[in-house]
Order: C-alpha cells, then sequence, then structure tokens
C-alpha cells in the first residue's frame, strides 16, 4: 500500500470513529442501539469454539475432544499447574546409609528422584535408577561403596510460571525429562516431568477402575471419593465435570477457596452443581472428599 494509501485510510478510520460518537446519541433516542464490534478471536480461540461445536453435533468423541482441548491448553498453562508439589516429591537425602539410598531408589515407581542435603529445599543432583544399576555392577553389587551424589545428574531449576509450550520444547530441546520447579524467590515448589506435560494431551493410561485418575473412586451410589491433592483438570475430564480451576489447581483447594476456610471433617459445602464432604483432613490440608452432583447439577 503507498503512503497516500495509508493517509487516506488513516483518514477514514477517524471520520468513522467520530461518526460513531456524534450519531450514536441520535440513534439510541430513536431506538436504535449500534451493537460493539466483537474483538477478533485468537486462532487457539477459533479452533477451541471448532471442538467444541463438533463435540456438541457429535463429530468429535470425548477423548479426541480432551486431547484437542489438552492441546490447545499448552499455550494457556503454567508448570505451576502440573507439577507434582513438593509435599508429594518423592526425595533422596543424601546423607542417608547407602544401602538405604540403593534400596529406595530401587524400589521406587519413579524412575528419576531429586537428592537434597541438609534440607529439602537444597536439591543437590537427581539420580537416575539406570545410572544407579549401572553403579552398582561397577562396584560388584556392593551398595555399601556407592556413592550417590557421583551417580547423580546436575538438577535443572525451572520457574514455576513457565508456559507447558516452553516447557514442553525445552525439554525436547535438552532431551531431559525431568526439573525442578522453584517460585520467584528460588524456593523449590515441586517436580514436573516430560510425562506430566504428555498427560495433559493424551491423558493418563486406563486401568481396571472405572475413573482412570489417581485418587479418585467412583462409588456405587453415584458419589465420588477424591484425594484432595487431585488437579481440577483431571477430575474434569475424566468426569466431563466443568468445575472452574482459576482460582485453585487441586480439588482441595477449590473448597478451601470457595469454603474461605479449612473445613473440618464432615463439613458439606454445595457450590458449583455439586456437594463436596470433607472425609479426611490432616493438620491444615483437606486429604479426602466426596462429592456428588445435586439435582440441578
Amino acid at each position: 500500500m503507498t503512503p497516500a494509501a495509508w493517509i487516506a485510510l488513516a483518514a477514514i478510520l477517524v471520520l468513522a470513529a467520530l461518526a460513531a460518537l456524534l450519531f450514536r446519541p441520535l440513534l439510541t433516542r430513536a431506538g436504535y442501539e449500534l451493537a460493539p464490534i466483537a474483538p477478533k478471536r485468537s486462532a487457539h480461540e477459533e479452533l477451541r469454539g471448532t471442538v467444541a461445536v463438533l463435540a456438541r453435533e457429535g463429530g468429535v468423541v470425548k477423548i479426541d475432544r480432551d486431547q484437542l482441548g489438552g492441546l490447545l491448553d499448552l499455550s494457556e498453562l503454567e508448570v505451576s499447574d502440573v507439577m507434582v508439589h513438593r509435599t508429594a516429591m518423592r526425595s533422596l537425602n543424601a546423607d542417608d546409609p547407602p544401602q538405604q539410598l540403593v534400596r529406595e531408589v530401587l524400589q521406587s515407581p519413579h524412575t528419576r528422584m531429586p537428592v537434597w542435603r541438609g534440607t529439602t529445599e537444597n536439591i543437590v543432583g537427581v539420580v537416575h535408577a539406570k545410572d544407579l544399576l549401572r553403579a552398582l555392577h561397577e562396584v560388584d553389587n556392593d551398595p555399601s561403596r556407592v556413592d550417590i551424589l557421583k551417580v547423580a545428574g546436575k538438577p535443572w531449576f525451572v520457574p514455576d510460571t513457565t508456559r507447558l509450550q516452553d516447557q514442553l520444547n525445552a525439554f525436547l530441546r535438552r532431551k531431559i525429562h525431568f526439573a525442578i520447579v522453584v517460585d520467584e524467590y528460588g524456593e523449590v515448589e515441586g517436580l514436573v516431568t516430560l510425562e506430566d506435560i504428555l498427560e495433559e494431551i493424551v491423558g493418563e493410561i486406563a486401568d481396571e477402575h472405572d475413573v482412570d485418575v489417581q485418587g479418585v473412586k467412583q462409588e456405587a451410589d453415584g458419589s465420588v471419593v477424591v484425594d484432595g491433592s487431585v488437579p481440577i483438570r483431571d477430575l474434569n475430564r475424566a468426569l466431563d465435570w466443568k468445575l472452574p480451576d482459576d482460582w485453585a489447581t487441586t480439588i482441595a483447594g477449590l473448597v478451601i477457596h470457595e469454603a474461605q476456610t479449612i473445613p473440618d471433617e464432615k463439613q458439606a459445602f454445595t457450590f458449583h452443581g455439586k456437594r463436596f464432604v470433607v472425609l479426611k483432613r490432616d493438620k491444615n490440608r483437606i486429604t479426602r472428599l466426596r462429592i456428588r452432583a445435586t439435582e440441578t447439577g
């Protein structure tokens, strides 16, 4: 476009804006209302809207809808939304006896474990079970001769505000599957793995239970017993619910937010079309709840 054309376009836009300001009151008094121009939706919003329409019309099954939604969510969610919280982290104390450390690693369901020294906030390494087995073989399978810090790799620290899409790209670029999550003060918040992010897209591997989310059990009476640490997003995807996750990440966090207090055991609350009953509380944490849909939910 030529400079003259740009000037002409700018003049037209200015005149249009002035005309709208001048004539809107007159048109309003005459009984007409100018509809505001809707902002242009982003490509992500367009795709999400298309998927929602196809799902309502039966053109997309639930699992495909969830996976497409999870893929689109990568640019909106942060590492803190999917990380394993520090209270649930399984870690190793570098000062424990080598035999105990070897036993903990070999008995763990995880292939990687963080190592700390002095305090759990001081993460000094990450041990991979494969590397430990190799080191064990080199010392004739004598656990007492294993130096856990020599086996451990250097820990990788990432901010809790990192977008999932960026973290996924970083995992792939570095060829690393494990990172320690820290807040703005450098305090350890938890850990995140490549698997955590991929599960946001494909979901967890289903088992023999009706609900394929860890910490969730469907009861015969239609209620659901849920661990307080279960992420709201996972529960929504598994049960096709629409509980909000804007203010809290876990289901316990949602109940505390809505109740504006830390409830006692047997206390019940109703919100968002569901009735929540606190089954178990450990100090200041809600560890188990029963949830059932209300008649209007």
